[in-house]
């Protein structure tokens, strides 16, 4: 089970460490709407933070690197996209990566439950209240988007 819980702690770690990347993508790349920049260079730092919460328990229970986050993320990014729909495609991304962060967690979860860990039981907690906080915010801010983005109007 423990060999379990290091590869979800590195698959983890590593998406992450890719998606506080991509939200600082996002915001660079979409600099005409201030509440995008302002959310992911906040929702960016709650993603530092995971990460130096995960630091512990990687070094208690150690650490598989396997490269999913990295491929996922090269998949989805290949830069930003330009205008409406380009936005709306970027948090689309962003929600599939903030989704394989909060599926992880859950599976981390479980586990700590397992071997009785209730320090990290407690961060767990903390980061996937956080995570879906994310989803939350990027599935409303592409509601938000999708009708001016998809509609096309006529005249």
């Amino acid at each position: 089970m423990i060999v379990f819980l290091a590869h979800y702690l590195g698959l983890l770690h590593r998406s992450e460490r890719e998606l506080a990347a991509a939200f600082r993508d996002v915001a660079a790349g979409h600099g005409a709407e201030p509440d995008v920049v302002r959310a992911c260079e906040r929702l960016a730092g709650q993603c530092d933070d995971h990460m130096r919460r995960l630091v512990p328990f990687v070094g208690r229970y150690s650490e598989e690197a396997p490269d999913e986050p990295e491929r996922l993320h090269s998949t989805l990014f290949s830069g930003t996209r330009a205008g409406g729909l380009g936005l709306l495609r970027d948090l689309h991304d962003l929600y599939l990566m903030a989704a394989e962060c909060d599926l992880s967690w859950t599976m981390i979860g479980q586990a700590a439950q397992g071997v009785r860990d209730e320090s990290l039981v407690e961060v767990v907690g903390r980061c996937e209240g956080e995570t879906a906080t994310q989803l939350l915010w990027l599935r409303t801010r592409m509601k938000q988007a999708a009708p001016q983005a998809l509609v096309v109007a006529t005249g």
